[in-house]
């Protein structure tokens, strides 16, 4: 017997097992709550746009103008630097070498044109005239050994070698007391001009190669472009920083003196933004956390809009037309790249009636 309805009991079991899950999937899923409250607008007409918190200068990715691997990282997050301080430094003893050896080269041309400024030395002069005295001296004697020889009343008394070598002799002193006196003037009148002036061109050229070689090992100092806070450091010593633009920068800083938003709208309603109009800013996840916002400008050109996390470059099939606001630190904790919800008070849209080029029937 039990056998019997066993089967007609399981079959109406998996009938009733059925039809309940059937009407439990068919009732409605209950709306979860919001995990926040969205934030209020508070402007009869709204524009909303996606806001991010950026510093007052933009957010600044510091690179290096020269690879190399990196020695110091003087400044950690959070540190607040004036323009010019030192973010991190890299090595520099091929540079450093390099500067001795351009250093030398300049030491080196300057006491060339030192030497060539200070000529005459008066230490040369002496023996230079004692060199024409005794040319002179020279010649006096062999030109009182040709007049005796000529004095003679007999010529045969003398040879015609003699009278050749006494005559050749005063030539050549002559020769020689001439070249003597003009070393002596060119000793006295300094080192000639066109010398003067290769020497201070290469004393120009080694300043200018030494002034170089400064300025590449100052390049091998990043240092803060503007009185900034330190948002990021991504390179540590040891490290090889690398040229160029990076997808993460070796150091983010940014001016926060005051923050700065920029929102996003959409381009179907940029026509109903006036320039200057009120913007109230909400924390995201905390409608309660406002601050109103100063208008600071308007990008005049419209882009393609991108995801707000700072790290994406994908594009959708939208452009936005990007506003930017300014508030007060101190009105609102919030940190740079938060994002916000912002409503911006717009124009109403013009009725069909009031529209450009619209036409009302007259009464008759």
């Amino acid at each position: 017997m039990i056998v019997k309805y066993l089967v007609p009991l399981l079959a109406l079991a998996g009938l009733v097992f059925a039809v309940q899950t059937v009407a439990s999937g068919a009732k409605p899923v209950a709306v979860a709550p919001p995990i926040a409250e969205p934030s209020p607008s508070p402007y009869g007409a709204t524009i909303a746009g996606a806001g991010i918190v950026e510093a007052r200068s933009q957010n600044i990715a510091v690179g290096t103008p020269i690879a190399g691997v990196v020695v110091a990282v003087p400044v950690k997050v959070g540190d607040v630097v004036v323009s010019g301080t030192p973010l991190f430094k890299l090595d520099d003893r091929e540079r450093r070498a390099r500067f001795e050896i351009q250093s030398a080269a300049l030491a080196s041309a300057r006491s060339e044109l030192a030497r060539l400024e200070s000529q005459p030395r008066l230490e040369d002069i002496p023996p230079a005239e004692a060199r024409v005295a005794a040319a002179d001296a020279a010649l006096s004697d062999a030109s009182r050994q040709l007049a005796v020889a000529e004095s003679l009343d007999d010529k045969r008394a003398m040879a015609v070698e003699e009278w050749n070598r006494r005559r050749a002799a005063v030539e050549t002193l002559t020769a020689r007391t001439t070249e003597a006196r003009a070393e002596l003037a060119k000793l006295k009148a300094g080192a000639w001009a066109p010398d003067l002036a290769i020497a201070r061109a290469k004393v120009a050229s080694a300043e200018a190669a030494v002034r170089a070689e400064e300025v590449e090992l100052d390049r091998l100092v990043v240092r803060a472009p503007v009185d900034c806070t330190v948002l990021q450091v991504n390179v540590r010593v040891g490290e090889f920083a690398q040229v160029g633009a990076l997808a993460t920068p070796l150091v983010l800083v940014g001016d926060l003196s005051a923050l700065h938003v920029r929102v996003d709208i959409d381009e179907n309603d940029a026509w109903r933004l006036s320039p200057g109009t009120p913007a109230r800013a909400f924390v995201r996840g905390n409608s309660s956390l406002a601050t109103d916002l100063e208008f600071v400008r308007v990008e005049p050109y419209v882009v393609p809009k991108r995801s707000l996390t700072g790290e994406s470059n994908e594009r959708v099939d939208t452009r936005v037309l990007q506003v930017v606001y300014r508030f007060d630190p101190k009105a609102l904790k919030v940190y740079v790249g938060q994002q916000m919800d912002v409503f911006i008070e717009a124009a109403r849209q013009p009725s069909a009636d009031s529209a450009p080029g619209s036409t009302q029937e007259q009464p008759r």
